[in-house]
């Protein structure tokens, strides 16, 4: 996505349409279309050929951006992971793993990156009906993995609204989500996590089209990415305009719940009726 957003402001700089762009690397304007939003891999000669295109000719900012094409190029530890994930998930996987800053809501169940590892299982093999106990230990190997990176040295900010909802619908039995609550209690005193919870008293709230998770990276030529999840799919919406509504949800969401401490003291509630 860094070397794709790159690519389009050269382009763009020097007023070149994506078709003419395309026909300088014998290809179609949505594959430029495709490798500017980072969507496909990069031949090192068709971005060598994009650079001349563009009149990069300093061999410094060349070399610069052809390794910048070799690292897009490298398999993400999540890809040996594939054979048990849906297609549209290890971008994600990614994507939250560049992040520095992820905000999310969540209403069905915890999400994923405070997940202990038996409220985990519990919830993959209720999503994987029928899968053999091998695929699902390797899913929650890959969950498990994830979160390393919310307690690594470069650890993003990780700002989290939970729906009362998802701390009451039970995975795994009583000692399951007692230690589930209590390790939300953990976590959320960790300096980059910000924890809150939406009470079922508050009624009606403007996380009403479900759970949504919004990630936000150090690069400035990245724009903030939606991601929603489906059935058999996922977006990534990417428009500032659609951003925009989900961020001004979020600020919404954030604003109505109780802050951390007293969220911390609803989770602590929870875990004495469990």
């Amino acid at each position: 996505m860094l070397l794709g957003s790159q690519l389009r402001r050269l382009r763009e700089t020097r007023g070149i349409t994506r078709e003419a762009a395309g026909y300088s690397i014998r290809a179609s304007e949505s594959k430029i279309s495709r490798m500017e939003l980072g969507r496909v891999s990069f031949k090192t000669r068709d971005v060598e050929d994009l650079l001349t295109l563009y009149g990069i000719t300093d061999e410094q900012e060349r070399a610069s951006l052809l390794s910048l094409a070799k690292e897009a190029n490298v398999a993400g530890w999540w890809h040996s992971y594939s054979d048990v994930l849906p297609s549209w998930f290890p971008t994600y996987v990614g994507l939250e793993g560049a992040a520095s800053l992820i905000r999310a809501y969540e209403v069905q169940f915890v999400h994923g990156l405070l997940q202990t590892e038996e409220y985990a299982r519990a919830v993959v093999r209720r999503g994987m009906k029928g899968a053999g106990e091998a695929d699902v230990e390797r899913r929650v190997a890959l969950r498990l993995e994830r979160q390393k990176h919310l307690v690594a040295e470069t650890a993003p900010e990780f700002h989290i609204v939970l729906d009362e909802a998802a701390l009451r619908r039970p995975y795994g039995d009583r000692a399951v989500m007692r230690g589930q609550l209590q390790h939300l209690i953990e976590i959320s005193e960790r300096p980059n996590v910000r924890l809150q919870v939406m009470p079922f008293g508050f009624g009606g709230h403007s996380g009403e089209s479900g759970a949504f998770t919004l990630l936000s990276f150090p690069e400035s030529d990245l724009s903030d990415v939606v991601y929603l999840e489906q059935l058999t799919s996922a977006l990534y919406l990417d428009k500032h305009e659609d951003v925009t509504q989900y961020e001004k949800a979020l600020k919404e969401l954030q604003q109505d719940s109780p802050g951390p401490d007293e969220s911390r003291d609803l989770l602590r509630g929870l875990l004495q009726l469990s």
